[in-house]
């Protein structure tokens, strides 16, 4: 039986705060202690908040490229700023939406600079500098406090190509290949499975959101309990990266 397990009872996250001690804490405080083989689901905007990558937007001189891109698609020349700071490419731009791809290889809308759920009216929380090392970190830390193996994974929300509404999706993963694949294996009737590969790590950081932000106190990170996975010390986040000269959307 695979469970989902909210983390409730974290406090707000702040620059410096130690995630990983703060789960293990919450997580046995609500009677759920960390097992062998969970896989602990984190919402890139806390690592960003406990990283101390936020930005205020009142201390950004926007550029001219940001403010007639601003004035053209009605934004905020600051935070227009930011996320071209933190871009490697634009995409698309139309109908006051940005579409970037980070530094990390991600393609995202703005860039995956968030405003929601960061204390500060005028505070953003850009994506962690380097996902899967934060992950690789939390992991460590989780692993030194209960003796437990585990897997780490941090999502960010991404919206999809001709599909309406958001799913989250990992930008960090530890402990965990975020592939499974299944070539090779065959279907019900014998065919020879040829392509199928399964991204696991945002099939897993979707089912998390299930409970992730639900409540009015806001839950930050899950617990997924019961799905066996192929571990790996070496897996990243970036195996699950399309190379554009393959993609058919770009």
């Amino acid at each position: 039986m695979i469970e989902i397990i909210p983390i409730k009872g974290l406090p707000i996250i702040k620059e410096g705060d130690d995630l990983g001690e703060l789960i293990c804490r919450a997580s046995e405080a609500q009677g759920t202690p960390i097992r062998d083989g969970d896989i602990i689901v984190v919402t890139h905007v806390v690592v960003s908040r406990a990283e101390g990558n936020i930005v205020n937007l009142d201390e950004v001189e926007p550029s001219p490229f940001a403010r007639t891109i601003a004035e053209e698609f009605n934004r905020d020349p600051a935070l227009v700023e930011v996320v071209l700071r933190e871009a490697k490419s634009i995409i698309r731009m139309g109908d006051g939406h940005i579409i970037a791809e980070t530094r990390h290889g991600f393609i995202c809308a703005n860039a995956g600079v968030d405003r929601s759920n960061v204390p500060g009216e005028r505070n953003v929380a850009p994506l962690p500098v380097d996902p899967d090392l934060s992950a690789r970190r939390i992991r460590k830390r989780i692993m030194e406090l209960t003796g437990r193996e585990v897997a780490v994974i941090i999502s960010d929300t991404h919206g999809r190509a001709l599909r309406s509404g958001e799913i989250n999706v990992a930008i960090g993963v530890a402990g965990i290949n975020p592939i499974k694949d299944r070539r090779g294996e065959k279907d019900l009737f014998g065919y020879t499975l040829k392509v199928k590969r399964t991204a696991i790590a945002d099939e897993l950081s979707s089912a998390a959101e299930l409970v992730i932000g639900q409540a009015d106190e806001g839950i930050p990170a899950a617990i997924i309990r019961g799905y066996r996975y192929e571990r790996s010390e070496d897996a990243t986040a970036k195996q699950l990266i399309r190379p554009k000269e393959r993609s058919l959307f770009i």
